[in-house]
């Protein structure tokens, strides 16, 4: 690859095109123009002169050009256009090219390469000359120079100009009309210790080209690139006003920087039910961004009722400067109650526009607050312009975020207030929703709560419950536990799942543990015969649900007791099956409460509780099969029934939750829990921290009779955390 080329002081697109046929009747210099995505390469009539073709012969491609080169020239240009192409930068080449009469001649090419609009090279345009001409190349480089459209000057080496073409004059201009024969940094002296002067003066003293973007002050107040090159004379420089170009750029970066911050503030917004966590961390997102320190206000009551006040709260505060926070701290411990009735942000609670406070900020909310603390602290803060906003959300104003600028920078414009309004809907909902979230789950354990008792304590057994409700509201409602003594004396421990996630299935649940309490007080049954009773009422009384249930029954006899075992019966609806926990010592099963120290976990033994058959759910069949199952237990067993809130997870199969839930309970057994402890810790390394179902769970430990009892709970005890 090969090519001619351009000055190195270029054209910036096709608006210049006017210059090219400038330089070719001033100059004789020949013009090209090469499309890099078509292929189509474009010369003028002077250049195709220059070469001695005419356009009819000449193919308009970069390979017909590498024809007309001399072979031994043809890779040194193509590096040459490569370089440029690859590096958006200037190209020269000086190489031969064959006449059609076979006779040799010199060219000299300069050019450059131009970006597109994915900012890779595009274009390649540039000029050539017959380098052989001789004595008129200076004054065709003279005219050249005056007709392009790009910025340039040359400075010699004591840094003073001597040459500014038309263009440079006119963009420099508002700080001298002729700047020729005076010193660059006497005549620009912002330019001292800037990019300016250091790309300038490593240039001329590492004799390199450099090339960079700069912003010079007032009175010039423009962006440029520009490109510097070492000359036998001094600095040859060219340079572009990029003002407008930067400003589309910054314009997309802060598009760009606040799509992202709506996007952090949605994620913030929803990683979290707790109504304020979420909603105090917009301080801490909005700096520096949109604003130099920011305050977050939540309305714990209705905006127009009296005593409103005492329903304010700040629970979120953040300023840019580390050093300035702990005054911004203060301040929003401070402001509430120093806040006079004509503040600007119960006018907002209020109902009205958001409030826009362009400049004078300090002195104008500090007319609102009354003298003290907090006045003195937000003065010492001084800021120069501010923004109170409403969080809206359900129709009502949840909250209020109110931010500050400093005097440094530009107040709140349009754009600001529309990216607030973006955040303030969507915290506002967040806040509104998230309380709905509270108000739901806490009336949705409240009735589950209610439905569930503290068990019995009869002497030679010890029963833990324990309920976990679900993090999201609809996911509250499904699972019990229960456990009363039968009229016989026996202990009943039940546990079951409704199926469904809602409060209906709270309501259902608290039918069916109330139905099966009563079948089995009043008959005396065994667990399969209640079991096929409530499908009996179930069915009768058209009850609409279905549940998994265990119902376990632990009785003994004289001579159980007198050989310390315990005949545990149970009968599982379609429910995951129990789990029994013994430690074997070298004279048998070890009650943990007799051990002094932990045991090795080889030493604790792990049982599933499978039925001899599989029975149907509850509530599909008013005569489907109901069968027990029977185990005698010794002494300081401890039995664990649990719904599949315990043991599904994302991912894993039931299988699995329950070989976990069994290696837990082997470390915890082994680690010498007492049962309210061991259950705690149960509910601790089981669950996530964001539990997608409600959990319930009934352990019971085997002791002696003689065993003190442990303290009886009541029937809000059993702790959720």
């Amino acid at each position: 690859m090969a090519g001619a080329g351009l000055t190195p002081f270029g054209a910036s697109d096709a608006e210049d095109a006017p210059w090219l046929a400038l330089a070719v009747e001033a100059a004789g210099v020949g013009v090209f123009d090469w499309d890099l995505a078509t292929g189509e390469l474009r010369w003028d009539n002077q250049l195709l002169d220059l070469f001695e073709r005419d356009r009819a012969a000449f193919a308009g491609t970069i390979e017909a050009f590498n024809e007309y080169v001399h072979p031994d020239d043809r890779d040194r240009v193509g590096r040459a256009l490569s370089v440029a192409i690859a590096s958006l930068g200037e190209y020269e080449a000086e190489y031969r090219v064959t006449l059609p009469s076979g006779r040799l001649r010199w060219i000299r090419a300069r050019g450059r390469a131009l970006a597109g609009t994915d900012g890779t090279a595009a274009r390649v345009v540039g000029a050539a000359i017959d380098s052989g001409a001789g004595t008129d190349e200076e004054t065709r480089a003279f005219k050249v120079l005056e007709a392009m459209p790009t910025a340039f000057f040359a400075l010699d080496r004591e840094w003073r100009f001597t040459y500014v073409n038309p263009v440079a004059q006119r963009l420099l201009g508002a700080i001298s009309s002729d700047p020729v024969g005076q010193n660059i940094w006497e005549l620009f002296p912002d330019a001292l210790g800037t990019e300016f002067e250091w790309s300038y003066r490593r240039a001329a003293a590492h004799h390199e080209s450099v090339s960079f973007e700069a912003y010079y002050p007032p009175p010039l107040d423009d962006w440029y690139e520009v490109r510097a090159w070492p000359t036998p004379d001094g600095l040859s420089v060219y340079f572009l006003d990029i003002t407008e170009r930067r400003a589309a750029q910054e314009t997309l970066e802060r598009h760009a920087r606040r799509s992202s911050l709506v996007a952090a503030v949605s994620g913030a917004l929803n990683d979290t039910m707790d109504p304020e966590a979420g909603v105090a961390r917009l301080a801490a997102l909005l700096v520096p961004e949109l604003c130099d320190w920011c305050l977050v206000t939540i309305v714990d009551g209705e905006p127009g009722s009296s005593g409103f006040r005492r329903q304010l709260r700040d629970i979120g505060a953040w300023h840019a400067d580390p050093d300035l926070q702990p005054a911004v701290d203060q301040y929003a411990a401070s402001r509430l109650p120093a806040l006079q009735d004509d503040a600007f942000l119960f006018a907002v609670l209020r109902g009205a526009d958001p409030v826009l406070i362009e400049s004078g900020a300090t002195e104008r909310i500090s007319a609102v607050l009354e003298p003290g603390p907090a006045r003195d602290v937000y003065r010492g803060l001084a800021p120069e312009s501010a923004v109170i906003m409403a969080l809206r959300g359900h129709g009502r104003t949840t909250g209020l975020i109110t931010l500050f600028r400093a005097a440094g920078r530009a107040p709140f414009d349009r754009d600001d207030l529309d990216v607030l309004a973006d955040i303030g809907s969507r915290a506002g909902l967040a806040l509104g929703n998230a309380r709905a979230f509270v108000e739901q789950r806490d009336m949705a354990e409240a009735l589950q709560r209610s439905l569930l008792t503290a068990p019995p304590e009869p002497d030679h057994l010890h029963v833990v419950v324990r309920y976990e409700p679900a993090a999201e509201a609809v996911q509250v409602g499904g699972d019990w536990y229960d456990s009363f003594l039968q009229p016989g004396g026996a202990t009943n421990v039940v546990i079951g799942d409704v199926i469904g996630h809602d409060t209906a299935s709270a309501a259902a649940m608290g039918q069916m543990r109330s139905l099966l309490r009563g079948i089995a007080m009043t008959t005396d049954e065994g667990p399969a015969d209640v079991l096929r009773r409530m499908d009996a009422v179930i069915d009768g009384l058209r009850v609409d649900s279905s549940a998994s249930a265990v119902v376990a029954r632990f009785e003994q006899t004289e001579q159980e007791r007198a050989d310390g075992v315990t005949r545990m019966r149970w009968s599982n609806a379609g429910h995951p099956p129990p789990l029994v926990v013994m430690v074997r010592g070298d004279e048998g099963v070890v009650d943990p409460a007799d051990l002094a120290a932990p045991v090795p976990e080889t030493a604790v033994e792990v049982r599933e509780l499978w039925a001899d058959q599989t029975n149907m759910l509850l509530g599909l069949f008013p005569d489907a099969p109901r069968t027990e199952s029977v185990v005698s237990l010794p002494r300081g067993a401890t039995v664990l029934l649990y719904t599949d809130g315990l043991v599904e997870r994302r991912g894993e199969g039931v299988e699995q939750g329950i070989a976990r839930l069994a290696g837990v309970l082997r470390d915890l057994v082994a680690e010498g829990l007492d049962l309210e402890s061991a259950c705690d810790e149960v509910l601790r390394r089981m669950l996530p921290g964001r539990p997608e179902d409600d959990v319930a769970l009934v352990a019971v430990r085997l002791h002696r009779e003689d065993q003190p009892r442990p303290p009886e709970a009541g029937p809000s005890d059993p702790p959720i955390d």
